[in-house]
């Protein structure tokens, strides 16, 4: 129980840290208050839910600790890489590389360019004339926290899975142990529990490389994002860009490796000749199958795993909502009802992060195993 409540207070202090420019605009609106007695419906009406759960899910050009009044910020800055398409208004230069910090937390122009606060291209960095208006989006590659920390999970991965696989190999007929005695379970579970059965005996190794890669990349980054501090805390596996490009690499996969078999079904398949002419029926039936399930895959990955963040965020965000509303007393009264379900969230996330790894990876080695699969 005393461990169980560290973990509490813990989960409890980082959420209010993460959340801490909430704090800072509500001190500002209660300052307000006190000066104007007509300010709270004003300042209830300036405190706006859904746009600091949006921002607290979505990604961003730092990575952001806290914060205290409205312009004290702590924040690791993370690099802009630009390629200007108007390097006219730059002197003829074309690149640009330089750290977040320079743009002051979006409240300042850097070099022509600035983080846009307008409606079409809110979060995003845009180019700028010589007046400060807005021409549009450069071209733009910057390391973003989502990037970043998928750059870490990777490293990670390499380390951890190189290291265990020397072990492995180094300790040939011996009981594992450590990490090895770890993810070894998990390692053969893939092999004999979803490849072999979804692909075959004899052809599921030259696709256990890949399936162990993104199980492990989609599992640790479902981990590390219920982390809600530097340099963890990013919704990697809620992003939708993240999961299009591991669907894609499902779907390209996929495509390469299907026989003559495969292709037959889709263009040709054994069905009366009246849903093939003069209206390829089927035909299109099967082709849009082969685009909808990477869909799937995509918007089943990134729904789940932003739909817990979101919650969390939101459930956090009562706190300030009451205290805006009926004051601190209110707030403070909340409190706890807020923390105990976001902790019950947090840990009911844990285990959909197994659950969403399992069943990309299932669903990648079934649409493996029915693209080599043998006509019977």
């Amino acid at each position: 129980m005393l461990k169980l409540s560290k973990v509490i207070l813990l989960l409890f202090v980082f959420s209010l840290l993460g959340f801490s420019p909430l704090l800072a605009q509500h001190g500002q609106e209660e300052e307000h208050s006190t000066s104007n007695h007509a300010s709270e419906s004003q300042s209830t009406k300036e405190f706006n839910a859904g746009e600091y759960v949006l921002e607290h899910v979505s990604d961003s050009y730092d990575w952001h600790i806290t914060s205290w009044g409205r312009d004290h910020h702590i924040s690791f800055p993370l690099p802009v890489i630009l390629y200007s398409k108007h390097p006219e208004l730059h002197g003829g230069k074309k690149f640009h590389v330089f750290m977040s910090s320079k743009f002051h937390h979006q409240h300042d122009d850097y070099l022509g360019f600035r983080v846009s606060e307008s409606e079409e291209y809110d979060g995003k960095i845009v180019e700028l004339d010589v007046h400060g208006n807005e021409l549009g989006r450069p071209f733009d590659i910057s390391v973003t926290k989502t990037i970043a920390e998928a750059i870490i999970s990777v490293i990670l991965m390499i380390v951890v899975l190189i290291s265990i696989a020397k072990a492995a190999k180094r300790n040939t007929g011996k009981a594992p142990s450590g990490l090895q005695n770890l993810l070894e379970p998990i390692i053969i579970f893939i092999r004999d529990e979803v490849a072999k059965p979804a692909i075959g005996d004899k052809k599921y190794e030259k696709f256990m490389p890949y399936l162990l890669s993104v199980f492990f990349f989609i599992l640790l980054n479902n981990f590390v994002g219920l982390i809600p501090f530097p340099p963890f805390g990013a919704n990697v596996t809620g992003n939708i860009a993240v999961t299009m490009v591991l669907a894609l690499f499902t779907f390209g996969i996929t495509t390469i490796n299907g026989n003559k078999h495969y292709w037959k079904e889709i263009y040709n398949p054994d069905v009366p000749w009246w849903l093939k002419f003069p209206i390829p029926l089927m035909p299109i039936v099967e082709l849009s199958g082969v685009i909808t399930k990477p869909f799937v895959l995509m918007v089943r990955l990134f729904a789940n795993m932003m739909a817990g963040h979101m919650i969390v965020s939101v459930f956090v965000s009562l706190i300030f909502i009451f205290t805006s509303i009926m004051g601190p007393a209110a707030g403070f009264g909340i409190s706890p009802v807020s923390v105990a379900f976001s902790v019950f969230i947090v840990l009911l996330d844990v285990l959909v992060s197994f659950i969403q790894a399992y069943v990309f990876t299932l669903l990648s080695a079934l649409y493996f195993g029915m693209a080599t699969a043998e006509h019977h």
